[in-house]
């Protein structure tokens, strides 16, 4: 089996297919423990992983710190309203008075891109990245991998669409770079005002065509209209984004009947998805939610595991 060569987790570029296979091996053994009376085992025993979130988070957060107290590690919960980062602290001055207190890990999600870079670079914790601006979010990528290859097997020639703000979302590119690293075609759909310049380049097919993009799909992944991060007009009015891209069960009949239909989260139901199919029977949303902590448990652990072995 491949070896965990990381010493922190900042995005899905650099990390290989070998290493990517490892992760979901490494899930599918901690999977089983959220379904035990005693959710518990003591893998990283005498560890402590401090989450440092910066902007709101539901799933994330939540999942990294049951993923933590899973493996029987520590957590220390700071939100940056609470911090001494209001009365002008840098967020590298504290992450180093927290790196002071010999914590082991930080998991860090800023609004700003290349936060966890700045931390990774400026101490010697380890470092993983829960979301950056609009840069990266490796562990969702990992985790909607995971869900995939659990359906679908090898992901080798599969079709890949995802729909919706490509532009602002960070979730669409670690998923662009994990699934050509597993080889699967990806293809990339939204308004042109939301589709970044240059995406092709990552190898991605691009389209504004939702039908053409659907057409033979192996899995359909929505991605949430993000208006926190558009600074700009991007589009006349959310009635016409609905109109072209929402992701209806008429528009899914061009996928493959059993094309796995998924979403990072937080959906706007009716948006960017329909509620009847973010419901269906072909839904895996709920279960991207349920891997996401075996996925940030394995995670955790190939990254202080072996320390503590």
């Amino acid at each position: 089996m491949a070896e965990w060569t990381q010493k922190h987790l900042l995005d899905l570029d650099d990390v290989t297919r070998e290493e990517i296979e490892l992760v979901i091996e490494t899930a599918r053994s901690f999977k089983e423990v959220s379904s035990r009376e005693v959710k518990k085992v003591p893998a990283l025993r005498g560890k402590t992983v401090a989450l440092l979130f910066f902007e709101p988070s539901t799933r994330t957060r939540v999942s990294f710190e049951l993923a933590a107290k899973r493996l029987s590690a520590d957590t220390l919960s700071i939100a940056a309203n609470v911090s001494s980062m209001t009365k002008g602290e840098t967020v590298l001055d504290m992450a180093l008075n927290i790196e002071a207190m010999n914590v082991d890990a930080m998991v860090v999600r800023h609004q700003a891109s290349g936060v966890p870079q700045i931390l990774a670079q400026g101490t010697n914790t380890v470092i993983v990245n829960a979301g950056d601006g609009c840069r990266a979010h490796p562990t969702q990528a990992l985790l909607d991998v995971f869900t995939m290859v659990d359906k679908l097997g090898s992901l080798d020639g599969k079709k890949v669409t995802i729909v919706g703000d490509i532009l602002h979302s960070r979730v669409a590119r670690s998923n662009i770079s994990a699934l050509t690293t597993m080889g699967a075609h990806v293809t990339v759909c939204g308004p042109g005002t939301l589709m970044p310049a240059g995406i092709a380049q990552m190898g991605v097919d691009v389209t504004t065509n939702i039908e053409r993009a659907l057409d033979g799909a192996d899995v359909v992944m929505g991605l949430r209209m993000q208006k926190e991060r558009q600074q700009e007009l991007f589009l006349p009015s959310i009635t016409e984004y609905v109109r072209e891209f929402c992701i209806t069960s008429e528009r899914l009949k061009k996928a493959r009947p059993n094309a796995l239909v998924m979403h990072p989260g937080p959906m706007n139901r009716g948006v960017e998805i329909a509620a009847d199919v973010a419901d269906g029977v072909q839904s895996v949303i709920l279960e991207q939610v349920t891997n996401g902590i075996a996925v940030r448990m394995a995670v955790l652990y190939l990254l202080l595991g072996r320390k503590a072995d």
